[in-house]
């Protein structure tokens, strides 16, 4: 999970942690409505991870010192860290000036609960900004017709990598179905290659296969009729899709020991680009992560993606992808008014400029939001990458949003649980679907 998955997404993570690290970026003051911070200037909480922390924090620093009466002070925190300590922070009324996120379910449980502001008629007043970003990025941001998540930074569906250089050893082509995937488990262990690399601590990392899996047996009305409460889980395709990812945990497919490698640490890229593991399905946060910490291993042509492969006989578009429509920033209602003005400033004038959109596009290798966007793209080094990942969001037929992102809070951490009980084997398919049944109250 942006998670470096410092952006992915998952909005749950109940257990308390402590932030990475905390960086103040003007100066201080006594703690106050908005979050800790000067009690006139806005705060604001941004996530770690190379390379899009120093993004995120050079867009803040260049707005600080252009802006010397409107300063925001910046923190930063591990992905699961945030989640854990922003839904604190909400709750006893301290959360930070601005609020990030993911939208959907989460988000809707703040707008119901009048946490976070109305930014529609803020938004009416301001056309330029929604004019510029991606209209299908605004879906996920808004709850009953009423916008309350701007949407920022960059595009992010799943994408099936993998080490070509592990391809080319033991004589394989990259599986363009479910069965040829599964036929290449045995193949890989028995060159002594993991076939998988998978940070199943994390568990938002397991949920990537359920999400490509049910789309691709049952196309995205599978998810959309959970979504609206039909108590769908025990559909046949569903059954499918659950049985089919525990008879690939059960033939070895994912590196053992998967359930204690986390995502935070970026562990599993590593099994990547050091030749540890052949494949990894995962969000396009990854590349720059590989790119900057992976030697040649991008840079020499040795990593290959693709969407996931079709699962034969399956109703859903082999075209379809899941993932992040974008990343999204509220303002709290429990700030004062002056720290809501320097956030709605920044929001207008210093968020997702073009400075920051071509470091996103040149550092992270991900896609900005921002219309036409592509025109730049050209004579990139990761022009070709870039290219994909923008075909790849703009012509799927469906583009989904991450399920524990979609869903409420409450159901969002019962599906992690069981996910982490369904790929460690604890569970059935069948016991699984019950499970999550009750959980939406069917």
């Amino acid at each position: 999970m942006d998670h470096n998955r410092t952006s992915r997404r998952s909005f749950l993570a109940l257990a308390t942690a402590t932030p990475l690290v905390a960086t103040a970026l003007a100066s201080c003051g006594d703690s106050g409505p908005g979050g800790g911070g000067s009690s006139d200037g806005a705060t604001d909480w941004i996530l770690t991870g190379a390379p899009k922390e120093g993004i995120r924090k050079t867009a803040r620093e260049d707005w600080n010192s252009a802006h010397e009466d409107q300063q925001i002070t910046v923190s930063a925190f591990q992905n699961d860290a945030f989640k854990a300590k922003i839904k604190t922070a909400i709750g006893a009324g301290q959360a930070p000036t601005i609020i990030f996120g993911w939208g959907g379910g989460t988000l809707r449980n703040y707008a119901e609960s009048g946490l976070v502001d109305d930014l529609t008629p803020w938004l009416t007043e301001n056309p330029q900004v929604k004019e510029r970003l991606f209209d299908a990025a605004f879906a996920a941001g808004t709850v009953e017709d009423k916008v309350y998540g701007l949407p920022t930074e960059t595009v992010q569906p799943l994408v099936f990598f993998y080490n070509k250089k592990l391809f080319t050893q033991i004589g394989a082509e990259p599986p363009a179905t479910w069965d040829e995937l599964m036929a290449l488990v045995p193949k890989f262990n028995a060159a002594g290659i993991a076939p998988i690399s998978l940070g199943g601590q994390s568990r938002w990392t397991n949920m990537m296969w359920l999400e490509m899996l049910f789309d691709r047996i049952g196309g995205p009305e599978l998810f959309e009729s959970i979504y609206n409460g039909t108590p769908a889980w025990t559909d046949p395709a569903a059954i499918d899709a659950l049985t089919k990812v525990q008879d690939l945990v059960k033939a070895d497919g994912f590196i053992k020991g998967f359930a204690s490698i986390t995502a935070d640490s970026n562990a599993d890229q590593a099994l990547l680009y050091t030749d540890k593991a052949a494949m990894m399905l995962h969000g396009t946060w990854t590349y720059g992560g590989m790119k900057t910490d992976g030697g040649d291993f991008v840079s020499g042509g040795n990593l290959g993606y693709m969407n996931f492969p079709a699962v034969t006989g399956g109703k859903g578009d082999p075209m379809n992808t899941f993932g992040n429509p974008a990343q999204y920033v509220s303002i709290s209602s429990k700030a004062t008014q002056a720290q809501k003005d320097i956030a709605l400033a920044f929001f207008k004038d210093g968020l997702l400029q073009e400075k920051e959109a071509e470091a996103y596009i040149t550092e992270a290798g991900e896609v900005p939001i921002v219309k036409g966007i592509d025109a730049k793209f050209a004579g990139m080094e990761d022009e070709e990458w870039l290219k994909f990942t923008y075909d790849l969001a703009t012509n799927a037929p469906s583009f989904a949003q991450s399920w524990d992102q979609a869903l409420s809070p409450t159901e969002a951490e019962t599906l992690l649980d069981n996910i982490e009980k369904l790929f460690g084997l604890a569970i059935t398919p069948q016991e699984f679907a019950a499970n999550m049944n009750a959980a939406i109250g069917s």
